[in-house]
């Protein structure tokens, strides 16, 4: 099939008004002006944009992708499909050892499915000062045996580690990992400037939602935020639901960061996609109150109800950037870290016919994925 009659984002820039032909799941072709396919499918205006591709997700639609159950699993990645999000990875909360050597041992073969394009552990290698909403009871420093465990029950499908680069073996592990393909983020850390350039000189090139679960910024101790944000080694994730970060913050990150090294996150929980109620991370009971998730006692944000669409609208409308760099951050960049760039999150031929049909508010009216209407 062939779509017109939008604004189409590509790598090049936007093409107005645009065209996209679809052939066997691939995009063939694009184009700008006419369709020339004269049975093409027009588009009632609006943007035409490569499917979302979300690197830091633990659930949605009433589950977590810690869930046993692969039927409540899929559940939870339609419910972000239905938002745009073509691709995720699961993420993990912090937990036991050998519990997460079980749940990741079930998410393998989810990802050896295709339902998952991998999956993120988010510790249990981190902070206790700064663990959010992760329970601090399980936090340990990493060691090779672990890593390990975690990465043979992964069966290669583990893709990204967060961990905190100040822990003992911590940088032992980051070289460990890298050395396995695998992606490590520093996030959840209370590192200074001096713990965390080691980390990134062994391999660390993602920071964990950038701000969040850090030491502060400080002008004299520019800490895990200063050095991330600068090092144009490392792609910075943003949170840009506009309570995690403030439109000013999250505008500043990514205009130094640049559409290369800023990638939009959601790291939602079970809520997003269902809305307010009582909920659980790991073992910790989770509010959520006019979309806000807190964890229970202490009142700390665990992660959140967004999903990609509106942190789309967030960082345009909200923050003011433009389409461009909104689909760089959402698609382009995320798919690269995936070591799946050129192949998708972008809108050219031979990538994945993963699309998003947005209106002139930025509001889904549908989603592709491999070519089909989903």
């Amino acid at each position: 099939m062939t779509l017109t009659g939008a604004r189409v984002v590509t790598p090049t820039g936007v093409l107005h008004p645009g065209w996209v032909s679809v052939d066997s799941g691939l995009i063939s072709e694009i184009g700008s002006g006419s369709a020339p396919d004269p049975d093409a499918i027009a588009l009632d205006g609006g943007w035409l944009v490569p499917g979302f591709v979300d690197i830091h997700c633990h659930g949605g639609g009433g589950a977590a992708y810690s869930d046993p159950d692969p039927d409540r699993l899929a559940a939870a990645v339609g419910a972000h499909r239905a938002h745009g999000t073509t691709t995720t990875m699961a993420s993990l909360v912090s937990r036991p050892v050998d519990e997460l050597v079980e749940q990741v041992s079930t998410l393998a073969d989810l990802v050896e499915d295709g339902l998952f394009a991998g999956i993120h552990l988010e510790g249990p290698f981190i902070s206790a000062i700064r663990c959010g909403a992760h329970d601090p009871a399980v936090l340990r420093p990493p060691d090779r045996d672990s890593v390990t465990r975690l990465l043979k029950a992964g069966r290669g499908s583990i893709r990204m580690v967060t961990l905190a680069p100040e822990l003992e073996g911590a940088l032992d592990a980051t070289r460990q990992l890298a050395d396995a393909g695998v992606v490590v983020a520093v996030g959840h850390t209370d590192a200074i400037e001096t713990q965390v350039l080691p980390a990134v000189e062994a391999g660390a090139s993602v920071a964990t939602h950038l701000f969040n679960g850090m030491r502060p910024l400080h002008h004299r101790e520019p800490g895990p935020i200063g050095v991330l944000l600068d090092d144009e080694r490392v792609t910075v994730e943003l949170i840009c639901d506009l309570v995690h970060l403030s439109p000013r913050v999250a505008r500043l990150a990514a205009r130094h960061a640049g559409t290369g090294r800023t990638a939009l996150v959601t790291d939602a929980m079970a809520a997003a996609g269902v809305g307010d109620g009582e909920y659980w991370i790991g073992q910790l009971r989770v509010t959520v109150r006019d979309g806000v998730p807190t964890v229970d006692g202490s009142g700390s944000l665990a992660a959140s109800t967004l999903t990609l669409d509106a942190a789309v609208r967030n960082f345009v409308h909200g923050c003011g950037m433009d389409m461009t760099a909104a689909v760089a951050a959402v698609s382009t960049r995320p798919a690269e870290i995936l070591g799946r760039g050129g192949k998708l999150g972008v809108l050219t031929a031979g990538a994945a016919a993963d699309l998003v049909d947005l209106d002139e508010d930025l509001r889904v009216r549908r989603v592709m994925r491999n070519g089909a209407w989903i």
